[in-house]
């Protein structure tokens, strides 16, 4: 008998020790009040405070919970990995520890995902944060918008919703945990976005920085690299490359040209412009061939595509779907799990 529960919560924690015991009974009350069996994985990531001894308890009392300690503070992407790798239910929601995500919204999610989508990501379209916070945050998402093609207003929001085929398929490392849309939309898994409510800190103090936002922006670049030219890093490298190079050769030629007027060029900055630029565009384009030799040596064939379903002599059978709500006083999940130092 399959004792897996309907819905897992993985919730990264870092310095979150007053929040945790509301934000267990808020999640419990949700999941009571939609009728889904649940777990929640709560990732400790190096807290100092006493937020490791809050969830262990919270895990004696309770088997729906389980606790993985880090040994330092390793991030979120990371925490967010090894959630994913303990998650067990349909459905996989994750949320921040500070209560500014309000678990109330969890059926709008359910209902989203009932309707066809594959992940349901968050957007709080009325943020009770400081503007040294919000703005940052608007510019992020506008880029990042822009360059990805998807239409979503917050990427930022941790308040997401997966199928599990998606966190399957799709590896969380260094800063990728808030372009998860965007990877999960360019392996072709429908994307959608609802509006929560997002409420005002409580407990402790913000963890967002000015490093945060430069973080971002290169992880935008890794994420670029990684869907769009993948299987193809000599255009990404290329097409720069051949710009470099044409300015280059126009310079060049422009310098030559006056070379055999009988005027001196020795000593001109555009010379030494023309040369940067030529070298630039060969390095450039050498990169890329590079890059697109270690595609075809290193790439599984399996990396670049998803699969929906698979026809087969019995039949096509179809994805798999969120399971039937059952009575809260459904199976219990399997005594909670400890991972210590």
């Amino acid at each position: 008998m399959d004792t897996s529960p309907e819905l897992s919560f993985v919730i990264p924690v870092f310095e979150e020790q007053d929040s945790l015991e509301q934000l267990f009974r808020e999640l419990c009350d949700a999941c009571d009040q939609a009728k889904r069996t649940f777990e929640i994985v709560f990732v400790n990531d190096g807290s100092r405070d006493e937020s490791g001894a809050r969830l262990d308890a919270l895990a004696a009392r309770d088997a729906r919970v389980r606790v993985v300690h880090f040994r330092r503070n390793f991030g979120k992407s990371p925490a967010l990995a090894a959630g994913f790798e303990r998650a067990r239910g349909a459905v996989i929601f994750t949320l921040d520890a500070d209560l500014q995500d309000d678990p109330k919204m969890i059926p709008s999610f359910l209902e989203e995902l009932d309707n066809g989508a594959d992940l349901v990501s968050g957007w709080k379209a009325r943020r009770h944060d400081p503007l040294g916070k919000t703005l940052p945050s608007k510019v992020f998402n506008g880029v990042v918008r822009r360059l990805s093609g998807l239409e979503l207003h917050d990427f930022n929001c941790g308040f997401k919703a997966y199928r599990k085929e998606i966190v399957d398929e799709v590896t969380v490392y260094g800063g990728l945990h808030r372009f998860m849309p965007v990877l999960a939309a360019a392996r072709g898994f429908k994307v959608v976005e609802v509006v929560v409510e997002h409420r005002a800190r409580q407990h402790g103090v913000s963890k967002f920085g000015a490093r945060r936002f430069f973080d971002g922006v290169l992880d935008l670049m890794t994420v670029m690299l990684v869907t769009r030219f993948r299987t193809r890093p000599l255009h990404f490298f290329g097409v720069p490359g051949f710009a470099m190079g044409a300015v280059g050769f126009a310079v060049l030629a422009y310098l030559a040209l006056l070379w055999t007027t009988g005027e001196p060029i020795g000593t001109r900055p555009l010379l030494t412009l023309g040369v940067l630029l030529s070298l630039g565009a060969i390095q450039m384009v050498l990169l890329g061939l590079l890059g697109e030799l270690l595609v075809r040596t290193t790439i599984q064939p399996r990396e670049i595509y998803s699969i929906r379903r698979e026809s087969s002599e019995r039949g096509a059978p179809q994805r798999s779907e969120i399971p039937a709500p059952q009575s809260p006083t459904g199976p219990t999940a399997p005594p909670p799990l400890h991972e210590t130092p």
